[in-house]
């Protein structure tokens, strides 16, 4: 069927609508890795401790990502645009804010202000797009530019915070933020509808609390062993942490309406799809934020030169995020998820040669490797967890693939990071707990500062080999759990089965559904 018989083909209103959104989408998605590269100006300026350091890169995630289901939510009880309005004029306060923060804990608080109005946009984002794009196969079309800009801002982050840090000072990474949320704020009233749905169920608090309160005392609990050893008060913040997250997945189990819906994991494509949202961002953001480390603070290079050193792994992870789609409808989901798993596992292990001398070779391997999994993991899992529910749930089931992104962005770096840390603190030369600290440190000797880099380059690489390996041991277990008919089907039947039942997949019949939702 032509676009012209279409009876809700979308209209230029619509397309600008999408390019208006997608400006927030790209700055939510770069604040949470812009600040890779600035990471050394921000440490000279501030001079945060290592906690401190570790909590300015990955408060802002953390923030986005325990609240997302939250605000998914809230917009549906109260109006996306009207959500979408106020997550953006508070997301450009709070940049403004961390541009000229004094110290690290305001820059902190400001970064946690950050995460909590990108938490308002993304679900609203979505969903309002669902409304802009009412036939299937331009819907499926927008929501594939929506995720390739997603990934594309995770790419670009620490590029264009390189490439600003050669001119401006570190605030700077921040203040580019306030041109498009202006513009989004003038355009998007004339250009977006307000979306409600009639059945939207009750927000609940505590669901709320014990999520987020759970996931940052665990995390805290991690991070405070790996800089500073284990100790009694951090321990019971982690288990009281731990408690809190059991408590929640119980209530979620008795709750009419609730925030995270554990049903939809009883499908293995889905539950494996999300897995793959989280497990590459733990990889990247590690990588990239270590990376960004050993580029400047080992191999001396200048900003500008490390991040265009980033270019040709960000080419390959936005092109690769725009053609899975048609990858997927070749050869099916579950090839193509051995590919990401395995692409990512390969890449990450190339920047084990890597030394204190050189490694930039390993590093431009590494990336244009691994971009190639980290794309095929953005498109994947926003089309398999929108795919796997009825329309009316679309938003919720895109949530928790954002979700999973964020999160696994965060707890890349508290995770890995703090990986790296604890073993620079155990065979570094212990005079400070990161290595940017160590070399500020005043009459320090060459020796001393060489044994400090061969101590971080140490946990960078103990860091990308358990980040590889558990790639690896994700790509067996695609291999293992998901059955190659069902996963060429992705999720078969109608939207929502899978969390019901298990018909077995019957080609012919999904390839004829396949043809009437892309307008065969």
């Amino acid at each position: 069927m032509s676009e012209q018989r279409t009876p809700h083909s979308p209209g230029p209103r619509a397309w600008l609508g999408l390019l208006v959104v997608l400006g927030p989408v790209l700055l939510v998605s770069m604040d949470g890795s812009i600040l890779y590269l600035a990471m050394p100006r921000v440490t000279r300026d501030l001079a945060p401790n290592a906690d401190q350091a570790l909590w300015i890169l990955d408060i802002y995630g953390f923030a986005v990502g325990s609240l997302l289901i939250a605000f998914g939510t809230i917009g549906d009880r109260y109006g996306r645009l009207k959500l979408l309005m106020s997550g953006a004029t508070v997301f450009g306060l709070a940049s403004a804010g961390s541009a000229y923060a004094p110290n690290a804990d305001l820059l902190i608080a400001c970064r946690a202000l950050m995460g909590v109005a990108g938490a308002t946009l993304l679900p609203s984002a979505l969903a309002v797009l669902s409304e802009l794009f009412r036939d299937p196969r331009r819907r499926g079309q927008a929501v594939g530019i929506f995720a390739a800009a997603f990934a594309a801002g995770f790419a670009i982050g620490p590029v264009a915070g390189g490439i600003l840090l050669e001119r401006y000072w570190w605030g700077s990474v921040f203040l580019i933020n306030l041109p498009v949320m202006a513009l989004f704020l003038i355009f998007a009233p004339v250009l977006l509808r307000e979306v409600r749905t009639t059945r939207s169920g009750r927000i609940d608090p505590l669901s709320v609390v014990a999520s987020a309160t759970g996931l940052l005392g665990v995390v805290y609990g991690l991070k405070y062993a790996a800089a500073q050893g284990i100790s009694l008060l951090p321990a019971l913040v982690a288990l009281g942490g731990t408690v809190l997250l059991a408590l929640f997945v119980r209530r979620q189990r008795h709750l009419d309406h609730p925030l995270l819906d554990f049903t939809l994991f009883r499908d293995r494509v889905f539950t494996v799809a999300i897995i793959t949202g989280l497990l590459p961002l733990a990889a990247w953001s590690a990588a990239a934020y270590l990376s960004g480390v050993y580029l400047q603070s080992v191999l001396d290079l200048p900003v500008l030169e490390a991040a265009l050193l980033a270019l040709p792994g960000a080419a390959v992870l936005t092109a690769t995020c725009v053609v899975t789609p048609l990858v997927v409808d070749r050869i099916g989901k579950r090839p193509t998820l051995l590919i990401c798993h395995f692409s990512i596992a390969a890449g990450l292990l190339l920047l084990l040669p890597a030394t204190t001398t050189g490694g930039v070779g390993w590093y431009i391997a590494s990336t244009a490797i691994a971009g190639l999994g980290y794309g095929i993991s953005f498109s994947v899992v926003a089309d398999t967890a929108v795919g796997a529910v009825p329309a009316e749930r679309a938003g919720s089931a895109g949530a928790i693939a954002e979700t999973s992104n964020e999160i696994g962005n965060a707890l890349g770096i508290a995770l890995i990071g703090s990986l790296a840390a604890l073993l620079f603190r155990l065979q570094g030369p212990d005079l400070a707990p990161t290595l940017d600290e160590t070399l500020d440190l005043p009459g320090l000797t060459a020796p001393m500062a060489d044994a400090a880099k061969s101590a971080f380059v140490t946990g960078l690489r103990v860091a990308v080999a358990v980040a590889g390996l558990l790639h690896v041991a994700l790509g067996l277990l695609t291999l293992r759990r998901l059955p190659g008919a069902a996963s060429r089907a992705g999720v078969s039947g109608p939207p929502g089965h899978l969390a019901r039942t298990r018909r077995p997949p019957r080609r012919r019949v999904h390839g004829c559904r396949r043809g009437r939702e892309h307008g065969a």
